[in-house]
């Protein structure tokens, strides 16, 4: 929306303050400046205000505003005078202003940095967090245009605006002079400040996608009179599945004399509905969407599936209508799943909802499930259904112009049906909050993920999101930071999903293997040592082996203190005759389910070959298990003192219905090696890491529950999702403590000498594309943080090479930077321990005469550090993912085989020490060989000092040291490139809105 001319001297109309946002109670609102068109807007708003609220704003009576007034609080200057409206259906529901005063409260500008700030929300909607989305908003404007400080007056008696006021988070003074309520915020976000806002996020958020899921009442609009279909397809999976709510058949081209559709009453349009209809499956083509999006935004609808295709897809023009569908729904308050979308399930008893293309609705489970391919997520149904897993949730959202991975995720965080998440991703709309809302959700239940499009570079058709550069090793190492499970393929997910879904935690990676086949055990072993478990050797039962003799030694080894998980083989049994025996897998499965409800909680999985009925056995829900102690978790902490969090991984029962269902064997023609569920006793995982303080996942009632213990077709899969286990559980329990940044730091830490450093190199320079720093500027630069870097001094003949070698002492190391020499000894561009002046020249000629003259190779005399491992540390700054800390061993093999850790910053001390230690040459530092562990305490202070730099200076956008020499003792930093630039917009700081693409 454009302003007039006049109505802007100073500023154009800022439309990035323009945002669509999700309230309290998940629906979703625009907010947007006030401009001078919307007089009409303000007087109807003003006008279905209360009395009340009316009074509260004035603090007198006033029924209706002048012309004075309509014309004051729709022209602003967006400066010092600023208005914002929160919008829905084109509608004002709320207004926010601020007025720039003087130390004495009259109209000021600039330098002044005090505002005057008054709300009005329409009553109809107050208590739906608008007020609060407001002052989220215009605290943001404020701080753009140089203000600092909001001021308020407030009558005591409007208790919803002082406690909007005091919740917000920001430091404030309040007094009470003259019969109100003064009060001063200061607009500087703070730790609380954020976490207040944040967890307003999450619960809007995951409260918009639990009416999606949730839905009293479903209208699907275009099924067909006549069968098949998509529109019809989606009806008839829906009644199938046993929807407990109401549901309507809506086709514009449906005869005025039809009735009922399938059972269902049906309708030419949702105008003929006498009640509201909640959620809307739209399945017609897509020139029709608009249309029935209208019908639904008149007709209070509250959420879209749509399933119809031709969006961006197909191409630049359906971009375009993919942003349009969307900026269509938001403008009516309502959430979309797709385009292209497969649909949506919810197995809760009280819901039983399938709107999607699945013919059966899984069956009831703990397991949560979002897909952006709808080939995928049939993939992954099919094989769940094989495994005899259930599922609580299903999302498959096809283009995911709105709801997106990061929706699914603040929704399973909370979610007490859910005790893992799944999920298969192409992109990444918002990689920081994806791992933000990652971290948060792994503290209290596992989240694996399969990425697709890892290598493409670009996003799959449909996903109009930015592009992220960072290769995938990185997001990768990001994911494992947050505590992410990243597996390659659905194969995978599944496998691990089954195992975390049913039993507990392994505490350590000591692992037991029993069975009747030592080949087997044997295979297990070696598939153990390969994922770096600690395997036992194999107990061989023989393949005499009883049903009754599994039990007891399964028995004895959840008793063995000395292991943390088993796995259990088992081939079947040889007969008299020669002939194998398939007919015990029940027997057998019985055996292990009686072992296990006795023993200790511990992990168990069977590798198994071909038993008759086992997997069939092993994929019903054992009656004898314990029930799972789901621990009530605290609320709100203050960020500095997060409260201990029991994991809320414990599992709730299932009903008989359920237990039924998981019984019946499947009916698609697998065999029995696909099958491959069992049932265990269930056990807490670990403590929970600490969440983010404003928002703790309700804790659900202990309900029993029989578990399941996982069965796998190949020893491989079966340890590799113990594997996986084993890792998350380790996250766990190290999160559960949250490491720090040593105090030391701030005392040998002089960030305001490195800002005006900072600032001064790129006034000298100004250029959009930044600068890079010469040698000297960043040695200067990196030691305000304690980062010693040694000098060069350049050596442009052999004289200068020899004069630069005396003033800094022998021995000296020659060397060249020119940029395809730099870094690469292996093409012979280094000498390294020159002793001597005669040394130095003999050598600064081999070098000139191997590759070339001295003005191509700018050579520099530089002195010899001591001997130690060569590594690599590197910052940069993705627009996407934020800051990015690098570490590696220097040197072609370590470039060339990609052994390279990486942390998201700012890092901890145990980052740091992570960081170091996850590289597959990190032996090389600790002694390999009999050599000398280098000073890896040294390592780990400069990598928390250069976390700290880039995090405190998001103007530098890249530094290089390379290489750092760490000796037995200390370490030398021989080589730094740093890069400065206009900082990248940062999409996770400011106020809550909902992306826009």
């Amino acid at each position: 929306m454009e302003p007039k001319p006049e109505q802007s001297p100073h500023h154009a109309y800022p439309d990035h303050w323009e945002a669509d946002v999700v309230l309290r109670d998940g629906g979703t609102a625009r907010i947007r400046p006030i401009t001078t068109d919307d007089a009409e807007r303000l007087v109807s708003f003003y006008e279905q205000v209360s009395d009340e609220s009316k009074y509260y704003r004035f603090f007198a009576p006033y029924p209706r505003l002048s012309d004075r007034d309509v014309h004051r609080f729709t022209h602003h200057d967006y400066v010092d005078r600023v208005g914002l409206a929160v919008t829905i259906g084109g509608e004002f529901i709320g207004t926010v202003r601020y007025d720039r005063i003087d130390d004495r409260g009259r109209p000021a500008s600039a330098p002044a940095d005090e505002a005057e700030v008054a709300f009005l929300v329409q009553d109809a909607h107050q208590g739906r967090g608008v007020a609060s989305a407001l002052l989220e908003h215009i605290a943001a404007v404020a701080r753009e245009r140089g203000i600092r400080r909001f001021a308020a007056e407030v009558l005591p008696a409007n208790n919803k605006m002082i406690k909007v006021f005091r919740d917000a988070g920001y430091t404030q003074r309040r007094s009470f002079e003259d019969g109100s309520v003064h009060l001063t915020l200061d607009l500087e976000p703070t730790e609380e400040s954020l976490a207040v806002q944040r967890g307003r996020e999450q619960r809007a958020e995951a409260r918009s996608v639990q009416r999606l899921l949730a839905p009293g009442s479903v209208a699907v609009i275009g099924a067909g009179r006549t069968p098949g279909g998509v529109g019809r397809t989606v009806l008839r999976n829906l009644l199938a599945a046993g929807y407990t709510g109401r549901a309507y058949a809506v086709n514009r081209a449906f005869d005025e004399g039809l009735a009922t559709l399938d059972g269902v009453p049906a309708h030419r349009s949702l105008g003929e509905i006498d009640e509201q209809v909640d959620l809307a499956v739209i399945a017609v083509p897509a020139h029709q969407v608009p249309e029935a999006v209208a019908d639904c935004g008149e007709h209070g609808v509250q959420g879209l599936v749509v399933v119809s295709a031709g969006y961006a897809e197909r191409g630049a023009d359906g971009r375009e209508l993919q942003r349009e569908l969307v900026r269509q729904a938001r403008s009516y308050g309502m959430r979309i799943i797709g385009p292209n979308a497969f649909g949506i399930i919810n197995t809760a008893e009280n819901v039983r909802l399938n709107a999607s293309l699945a013919p059966g609705s899984p069956a009831r489970g703990r397991i949560g499930l979002f897909t952006q391919s709808g080939a995928i997520g049939i993939a992954l149904l099919s094989g769940l259904h094989r495994r005899g897993a259930g599922l609580s949730s299903f999302i498959s959202a096809g283009n995911r112009a709105d709801v997106s991975g990061n929706d699914f995720l603040q929704y399973s965080f909370e979610d007490p049906d859910t005790d893992v998440a799944l999920l298969y991703l192409e992109s990444l709309g918002n990689p920081r909050k994806f791992t933000r809302l990652a971290r948060r959700t792994a503290a209290v239940k596992p989240v694996v993920v399969v990425k697709g499009a890892r290598h493409s570079g670009t996003n799959p058709p449909g996903h109009a999101v930015p592009v992220s550069r960072i290769p995938d090793a990185t997001v990768s190492a990001l994911m494992r930071q947050a505590g992410v499970i990243r597996v390659d393929t659905v194969t995978e997910m599944v496998d691990a999903g089954i195992l975390l879904a049913g039993q507990p935690l392994p505490s350590g990676p000591r692992v037991a293997i029993l069975g009747n086949s030592e080949s087997l055990g044997l295979l297990t072993y070696d598939a153990c040592l390969a994922e770096g478990l600690r395997p036992r050797p194999p107990i061989d039962l023989t393949t005499a082996a009883s049903p009754q003799d599994f039990r007891d030694a399964l028995a004895e080894a959840l008793a063995d203190a000395t292991c943390d998980a088993v796995i259990v083989t088992a081939i079947p049994w040889v007969g008299e005759d020669g002939e194998a025996e398939t007919g015990d897998g029940q027997v057998l499965a019985a055996a292990l389910h009686t072992a296990v409800a006795g023993g200790s909680a511990k992990p168990v999985a069977v590798v198994h070959v071909e038993i008759g009925g086992l997997a069939e056995a092993l994929a019903a829900a054992s009656s004898t298990a314990a029930p799972r102690q789901r621990p009530t978790t605290a609320r709100t902490a203050p960020p500095e003192a997060p409260t201990d969090r029991a994991a809320s991984t414990d599992r709730a029962a299932s009903t008989d219905r359920e237990a039924a269902t998981d019984r019946r064997a499947p009916t698609d023609g697998t065999t029995d090696t696909d099958r491959t569920t069992a049932s265990a006793p269930a056990a807490p995982h670990p403590p929970a890491a600490p969440a983010a303080p404003e928002a703790t996942p309700p804790a659900p009632e202990d309900r029993p529950r029989p578990g399941r213990i996982p069965a796998y077709p190949a020893a491989e899969r079966a340890v590799r999702a113990l594997a996986e286990a084993v890792k998350y559980a380790q996250w766990r329990r190290q999160a559960a403590v949250p490491g720090k940044v040593p105090e030391l730091l701030d005392e040998t830490i002089d960030e305001a000498g490195a800002a005006a450093l900072i600032q001064a190199h790129l006034a000298a320079a100004p250029d959009p594309r930044g600068r890079q720093l010469g040698h000297d500027e960043a040695r200067e630069l990196l030691g305000r943080y304690g980062i010693d870097v040694r000098p060069t001094l350049p050596a442009p003949d052999p004289d200068a090479a020899a004069a630069a070698a005396a003033r800094l002492g022998y021995p000296v190391a020659l060397k060249t930077t020119a940029p395809h020499l730099r870094h690469r000894a292996d093409l012979g561009g280094v000498r390294l321990d020159l002793t001597d002046e005669d040394a130095l020249r003999r050598a600064y000629g081999d070098l000139t005469d191997l590759l070339g003259k001295p003005a191509e190779l700018l050579p520099v005399v530089q002195a010899m550090a001591p001997r130690g491992v060569d590594t690599v540390v590197r910052a940069s700054i993705d627009a996407a993912a934020g800051a990015v800390l690098s570490f590696g061993l220097a040197g072609a093999p370590s470039e060339l085989l990609g052994d390279t850790a990486h942390r998201l910053v700012p890092v901890t001390d145990r980052d740091a020490a992570e960081l170091i230690r996850s590289i597959r040459a990190a032996p090389v530092l600790f002694g390999w060989r009999g050599a000398a562990p280098v000073d890896t305490a040294a390592l780990e202070e400069l990598l928390l000092r250069l976390s700290r730099l880039v995090d405190d200076h998001p103007e530098v956008v890249s530094v290089a040291l390379e290489p750092v020499v760490v000796a037995p003792q200390g370490l030398t930093a021989l080589g730094a490139t740093v890069r400065l630039a206009p900082p990248p917009a940062r999409n996770d700081l400011g106020p809550r809105r909902l992306p826009s693409y």
